[in-house]
């Protein structure tokens, strides 16, 4: 493994070994920083940015340990319309990823969940904190499924690609995952959903989380037709919510 540099360099690199959702292993890196409730963060595309890993350093200064995953990109690479290009066309094509096909949950989601869960009997307390952003933000979802997940939070989920009406409305849940995510909904974990009002990539999806979750889901629209709420275009009304809501939820 090689020792981070630059923006990422007091980090302490690792790595995690898991079963996707659909059985095979996977292995991703991980950069760790922080002590207190843990919170797993994913990246956006095209990767672990500036403006990602600043954020990131936000949540450890407001004092949580922090682990973030790194699935696809280069580490602390700046944002390019290249670099998108880039990384779209490779996770477009991975098994791991869901980009188009609805009432599916990503595979990859079975990797989180089990590093959610390592965080979490490792830190104890009532479970960690899940974010997700854009490409990654319904991957939130997908770990409340496990009980080690008590903060759930979706930044901008646009997947799977809102390109037909029934795919803006999709939340990137296999119906059973739906299923257990309105249970733990309903037994009073909380969502927290943040956006731009006018932001085509993220559809309807929120109007679906609405509809199916009921008061559970905390619904925050910005207005405008930006679209990255914590990193590009951030919203610093929506960072000091996100801060609120997992010291709330984690809180030993």
């Amino acid at each position: 493994m090689t020792a981070p540099t630059g923006l990422l360099e007091s980090w302490t690199c690792g790595e995690h070994t898991a079963d996707a959702l659909d059985g095979r292993s996977l292995t991703f890196p991980t950069y760790r920083k922080g002590s207190g409730p843990g919170v797993v963060v994913i990246h956006e595309i095209p990767g672990m940015t500036p403006e990602f890993v600043g954020f990131a350093e936000e949540l450890v200064a407001a004092g949580f340990t922090v682990v973030l995953p790194h699935l696809f990109g280069e580490p602390g690479a700046p944002y390019s319309n290249r670099r998108v290009a880039s990384v779209l066309g490779t996770v477009c094509v991975r098994k791991e990823f869901v980009t188009l096909a609805r009432r599916r949950t990503s595979p990859v989601a079975g990797w989180l969940r089990s590093l959610a869960r390592e965080l979490h009997a490792e830190l104890g307390g009532p479970g960690v904190g899940a974010l997700g952003m854009c490409f990654t933000g319904g991957f939130a979802l997908g770990m409340m499924v496990d009980a080690a997940v008590a903060a759930p939070v979706l930044c901008q989920p646009s997947v799977p690609y809102a390109v037909t009406p029934s795919r803006a409305r999709d939340v990137n849940l296999s119906p059973a995952d739906l299923s257990v995510v309105k249970e733990r909904a309903a037994g009073g974990c909380e969502v927290l959903g943040l956006q731009y009002a006018g932001d085509p990539m993220t559809g309807r999806r929120f109007d679906t989380l609405e509809r199916e979750l009921g008061d559970a889901f905390i619904r925050v629209d910005f207005p405008g037709r930006r679209h990255a709420t914590v990193t590009r275009h951030r919203q610093q009304e929506g960072v000091d919510k996100v801060v609120a809501f997992l010291r709330e939820k984690l809180a030993q």
